[in-house]
């Protein structure tokens, strides 16, 4: 295949915009944590673009996307882009842009999954140990999941093997995989000190509903992009993704509506991430009319799933489980249900789905899912376990107390007791005062 030079310009704006939902995503979460820790946690997503920006190129993209070893893990042929020209390239043969502008793309999504799982244990964690975790975790889950599902692994499409999963941007991949890593990271770090007895209210709900818009807006290059050029499929993507956000938006409002009697702005943004989660795997093999369905179910599906939790104990600090795992999941048998060749043709990749009378489909969406989610688990839950008992992954009680954002990073996202000019203490002498009271009738992820 030769450049196409439209398709070339479609795939470095759609780069651009997943790269962007990483700041997003920081705000989004930094509004559901308490002002001592909102700049700890913008630094959880910002700094993972600097991390594995680094180590994608190094060895990162290799793994994923070298040529197979047993359709486990690529091997080290394009190690630090060794071999990796603008010669047109990807797993199906059918590219028409340069590698290095299919490396940068995937780049994005290397980055934004680890960065999904920090709100996991988001205002309790060691930021050098978390350094290491996220190396640690996007090279030995993150790399061969992607090998599996979007390279030439043995879930993949592009491999030839019994298992065709379905998996257009990413939501096995990516939100699946992410969500099982949340809930064993929530689990191995324990509960937030005072949580279920002290207030822990979102501080700055702007933020969450910013961040919510700019997740919406860069997921047309999540999903679009995956078309890996300007086409018919990425059209229909585009088009799929907005209506099941919109459609996930308005589920999850109403859905809180009816049980607390209040419309969220929480429930409407955290919705919409929600159908944004469940329709990626599909948005390349979907109709438009079955991501209302997709969409729909997920905001219900989702916000249930976050009441569930919240009840459950576990301190799943912004509810990655249940609207990541929970929606992943969703989309990945969505997928198997509502796919139809008709849409996924034009790549090649044309697959009917259980509805259009294919139900071997629907078997190969659950086991790589059950795989992906598997893996991911235990390797996340083992890769924390060294850890804890070697360098520590929790912040002492006092640290906690006083917040990530003095204690790890010696700054404060905001200062409004000191004059402009003067210093930073090293630590404040007392906590900061607890914000006043107010009863929390919704998960943390959603009103």
């Amino acid at each position: 295949m030769e450049i196409n030079s439209g398709d070339t310009a479609w795939m470095l704006a759609a780069s651009a915009l997943v790269l962007f939902m990483t700041p997003g995503l920081a705000l989004f979460y930094a509004g559901f944590v308490r002002s001592k820790n909102v700049l700890g946690t913008i630094m959880h997503s910002f700094i993972v673009m600097g991390l594995v920006g680094v180590l994608w190129v190094l060895i990162g993209y290799t793994l994923a996307f070298g040529p197979s070893e047993g359709g486990i893990i690529g091997n080290l042929d394009f190690i630090g882009m060794k071999g990796v020209t603008m010669e047109p390239w990807v797993p199906d043969a059918e590219s028409t842009i340069p590698h290095e502008a299919f490396v940068a793309f995937q780049a994005m999504f290397a980055i934004i999954t680890p960065a999904l799982i920090t709100g996991a244990f988001a205002e309790r964690a060691k930021f050098s140990t978390f350094l290491i975790f996220m190396c640690a975790w996007s090279l030995l889950v993150y790399a061969p999941v992607a090998h599996w599902v979007f390279g030439t692994g043995f879930l993949s499409v592009f491999a030839a093997g019994d298992i065709d999963a379905l998996d257009f941007a990413g939501g096995t991949a990516i939100h699946v995989n992410a969500g099982a890593a949340a809930l064993a990271a929530a689990i191995m770090y324990g509960k937030r000190k005072g949580y279920g007895s002290e207030p822990m209210e979102p501080h700055n709900v702007t933020y969450i509903i910013l961040g919510a818009g700019i997740l919406w807006f860069g997921w047309f290059g999540f999903n679009a992009g995956s078309a890996g050029a300007a086409n018919l499929q990425a059209a229909n993507a585009f088009l799929v993704t907005n209506t099941a956000a919109a459609a996930a938006a308005l589920a999850w409002m109403f859905a809180s509506w009816a049980l607390t009697g209040k419309a969220s702005a929480i429930g409407a943004a955290a919705g919409a991430v929600a159908g944004l989660v469940a329709i990626t795997p599909a948005s390349g093999f979907v109709e438009p009319w079955a991501s209302v369905v997709i969409g729909a179910v997920a905001g219900v599906l989702c916000y249930g799933a976050c009441r569930f939790r919240a009840r459950s104990g576990l301190d799943d600090s912004l509810d990655v489980v249940g609207v990541h795992g929970v929606g992943g999941l969703w989309g990945g048998v969505a997928t198997g249900l509502f796919a139809t060749a008709t849409v996924g043709i034009e790549k090649g990749t044309g697959f009917d789905g259980l509805f259009y009378g294919n139900a071997d489909q629907m078997v190969d969406q659950v086991v790589a899912i059950g795989v992906v989610a598997l893996y991911s688990f235990v390797v996340t839950a083992v890769i924390l376990k060294v850890l804890d008992l070697t360098i520590g992954i929790r912040l002492t009680e006092a640290d906690e107390e006083l917040g990530m954002d003095v204690t790890q990073h010696g700054e404060r996202g905001y200062v409004f007791d000191e004059p402009i000019g003067v210093p930073l203490r090293p630590a404040v002498a007392t906590p900061p005062a607890a914000a006043q009271a107010v009863p929390r009738t919704e998960p943390a992820a959603g009103a």
